[in-house]
């Protein structure tokens, strides 16, 4: 009984340091509940009079299909996510339709502030690529895994046909075709799989673009 008392005394003596070291450091408490509180930041707020969009480079250009958030600052009416429409463009409450494909991200932030101008005092927004639909790029045919990858910056053709997991062991490599769009008419790009990998005519592997679809016999 007498050992049981003195543990029972120990933890009243530690309940009761800890509880004195908080009531004489009112900084510490203080900082530990700002560093909890730190936590539940407004992302909002955190991202205000910002491009945003980490996920994303400065330069990336929007595009059809493209989510996007908008956020006003102390404005919810005008903030939320839009889809940028097959036009390019965008509908905010208020301010209707703004062209959105085509610019960055900022470029876009500036054109939303400035149509705000005429309906509020000192607009400030914020503009984040919340998903990137535009920038697909497809491959069909003898590779291993077909099918619609996202264009990262700088993807050649080889680097795509990596992604599906490679040839297929009776794929005709030696006429790959690169089908593209421009000034729509479609184009047709052979590309020799046996050649670039040999380093001879290199220039076959070109970099890709959007829309841009591979097809491998």
């Amino acid at each position: 009984m007498a050992k049981h008392g003195i543990r029972v005394n120990a933890l009243s003596f530690a309940v009761a340091c800890a509880v004195s070291v908080a009531a004489g450091n009112p900084d510490a408490a203080a900082s530990q509940q700002a560093r909890g509180q730190q936590t539940r930041t407004d992302p909002a707020a955190a991202g205000r009079g910002s491009t945003a969009a980490s996920a994303v480079r400065p330069d990336y250009i929007i595009g059809p299909d493209d989510v996007l958030t908008i956020v006003f600052w102390r404005d919810k009416d005008m903030s939320g996510d839009v889809v940028v429409r097959p036009d390019g463009k965008i509908s905010v409450p208020l301010l209707r339709e703004i062209e959105a494909a085509g610019s960055t991200p900022e470029q876009l932030r500036a054109r939303l502030v400035e149509a705000a101008t005429r309906y509020l005092e000192e607009p400030d927004a914020t503009v984040v690529v919340k998903e990137i639909r535009s920038r697909n790029v497809f491959i069909t045919g003898n590779v291993a895994k077909p099918g619609t990858y996202p264009l990262t910056t700088g993807m050649k053709v080889l680097q795509c046909i990596a992604l599906a997991g490679g040839v297929l062991e009776y794929a005709d490599t030696k006429n790959i075709v690169v089908i593209r769009n421009e000034s729509g008419r479609q184009q047709y790009h052979k590309f020799n799989y046996n050649d670039v990998i040999r380093q001879k005519r290199t220039e076959q592997n070109r970099e890709l673009k959007p829309g841009d679809t591979i097809v491998v016999p």
